[in-house]
């Protein structure tokens, strides 16, 4: 008897994964200045690692609903630190390692720190 079982839910698995609904394709971007050149799996990571970099939301750089538009200035920001982030890790041996990225200073913050947090100088840690 529950070898009759095992084949009527995996058909009954298969009969439901095919009528799940097919997540939209990401539309073409557009308005792409520095990270011309990646698929939209691509920059969809790389829009992920810098939000968390940040610790931010995707509206911190873009306007909601418009990732095209440059109407936030953070986002020529973002640009302008993505470039300086390729500029270093050019000057290290091609070996295909990244040296630096936004998390490098960063660490989840918006403002990257300057200086060490007071406790962290104190003698001893």
């Amino acid at each position: 008897m529950r070898a009759f079982h095992a084949p009527v839910w995996l058909l009954a698995a298969m009969a439901l994964a095919q009528d799940a609904p097919k997540r939209p394709a990401m539309p073409e971007p557009k308005n792409l200045k520095v990270l011309r050149g990646q698929t939209p799996e691509q920059l969809i990571d790389s829009m992920r690692s810098f939000r968390t970099a940040l610790n931010v939301q995707c509206s911190y750089c873009h306007v909601a609903g418009d990732f095209a538009s440059d109407q936030n200035p953070k986002k020529e920001i973002a640009r302008n630190m993505i470039l300086m982030a390729r500029e270093i890790n050019a000057k290290f041996p091609p070996d295909g390692r990244m040296r630096v990225s936004c998390f490098t200073c960063h660490h989840g913050a918006t403002q990257p720190a300057t200086a060490a947090p007071p406790e962290a100088s104190k003698p001893g840690n």
